[in-house]
């Protein structure tokens, strides 16, 4: 059984993480979807709700699981769940030569789990989850991150703004 680890931060999740997960279930017979946890960096999502609309957006794969490691490096945690491979998104140069060099890392660490690369349609290579995070508060951004993002993140997205919003208002 080929078991594989495609992890982000996922904050949000966008239609382009949706791809890579989908293609990469269809390659392996499984797949964890996991959740990176860095403490230098700011999220809008917390790391329970990031699970939860992981969940909501992929409860109909029954060979995905959803799990979050922390504190340890990827090649390491894809070792201890028994991953032999690691599922890497590129949407363009940049992510290619970076991605690159980590995957040159993790063999290093571990040479018996290989990095996958998958390159997504256009549509979905453009966007991040910071281009959609950047959006958010414009005039009309709902139209736009509608596109980009499942609807159970662009009413979650919804919700946060109206949160810090109301947060200012005080």
């Amino acid at each position: 059984m080929t078991k594989a680890i495609y992890a982000g931060s996922f904050d949000p999740i966008t239609n382009g993480h949706l791809w890579v997960i989908q293609k990469a279930a269809s390659i392996f017979d499984e797949l964890i979807v996991a959740v990176g946890s860095n403490p230098d960096k700011h999220y809008t999502f917390s790391l329970n709700e990031r699970l939860e609309l992981l969940q909501l957006c992929l409860e109909n794969h029954t060979n995905i699981k959803v799990d979050s490691f922390s504190g340890e490096f990827l090649v390491n945690y894809a070792n201890s769940v028994g991953a032999s491979f690691i599922v890497r998104g590129i949407r363009n140069a940049q992510d290619y030569e970076f991605e690159k060099t980590i995957r040159y890392i993790n063999y290093d660490v571990c040479n018996e789990i290989e990095t996958i690369f998958l390159i997504p349609p256009r549509e979905y290579a453009e966007v991040s989850s910071s281009l959609i995070k950047g959006f958010v508060g414009t005039k009309g951004w709902e139209n736009i991150v509608t596109k980009y993002v499942p609807s159970v993140v662009v009413n979650s997205l919804i919700k946060k703004n109206q949160e810090e919003i109301y947060a200012k208002c005080k």
